[in-house]
């Protein structure tokens, strides 16, 4: 895998042509490493203030969903960015939680982050591909992956990985945004996704790469909540259910694996 922390080019990853529905691109994987090694350092900020402050309250609740069982499960997740979901798990008292991200920038700042804390268990974070996940056979409890399932080049290749590494009673969670149903929410929910929080998260990032174009596209274009479920259903994931976060903008994703949890 290339380090694309040196990348010095300002030409724009994501232009109109490949905006039409970005995961379509033949190097989707290339532009989507490129493109978050371009706003890591701004990330955690730009989530904070475009997710008026709900993206934590919604990886809390994936954590409730995981139904973490105290000193035993060992949580896996992926796309980590910088570890704010992996934190979260880690608060919830596991054996072990390993924090997995395609983007070797990512991984530094979520080192970063675990070298400042004080006690608790520290999560692991390595570089991977969640399409080729280094991680045995059965070896995991809980799967989780927030807001990065869409950005996979081929997601039912990762689901299939997922449920590869996870044990008999294993859980699979992932958080994903959803327009939201009701009509008038919709309507603010695409002017706000479309309009305000490119130019604002831009201004903060100073990027050039087209990531806030990019991200409420990849929304739009990505799978819908039933074909999500079908998706986890398909790679062998039993009991899937959606639940809808913040009217909608938010669904949490958790399917099961068969079988009794040693």
């Amino acid at each position: 895998m290339a380090d694309t922390s040196d990348t010095t080019d300002d030409r724009p990853v994501w232009d109109e042509q490949r905006l039409a529905d970005p995961h379509a691109a033949h190097d989707k994987a290339e532009r989507i490493g490129m493109m978050f090694d371009a706003i890591a350092e701004s990330y955690d900020l730009n989530n904070r203030i475009h997710s008026l402050w709900r993206d934590q309250a919604w990886r809390r609740r994936a954590v409730r969903l995981a139904q973490v069982v105290y000193g035993k499960d060992v949580v896996v997740d992926v796309a980590c960015g910088t570890g704010d979901l992996a934190f979260a798990f880690a608060r919830s008292s596991p054996a072990k939680v390993i924090g997995i991200d395609f983007v070797p920038r990512m991984i530094r700042l979520a080192q970063e982050k675990a070298a400042k804390l004080a006690d608790g268990i520290t999560p692991e974070f390595r570089v991977g591909d969640a399409m080729r996940l280094d991680l045995p056979d059965a070896s995991c409890d809980i799967v989780s992956i927030a807001f990065g399932i869409r950005n996979v080049a081929d997601p039912a290749r990762a689901m299939h990985e997922f449920r590869r590494i996870l044990r008999p009673g294993g859980r699979l969670i992932i958080l994903e945004f959803s327009t939201p149903p009701n009509p008038f929410l919709k309507v603010l929910y695409h002017f706000y996704s479309h309009t305000i929080m490119p130019r604002t998260a831009t201004w903060i990032s100073r990027d050039r790469s087209g990531a806030y174009k990019y991200l409420p596209r990849s929304v739009d274009t990505f799978a819908t909540r039933a074909a999500m479920v079908e998706l986890m259903s398909a790679a062998g994931f039993s009991d899937v259910k959606a639940h809808s976060m913040t009217f909608g903008v938010c669904v949490g994703y958790v399917g099961r694996v068969a079988g009794e949890a040693v």
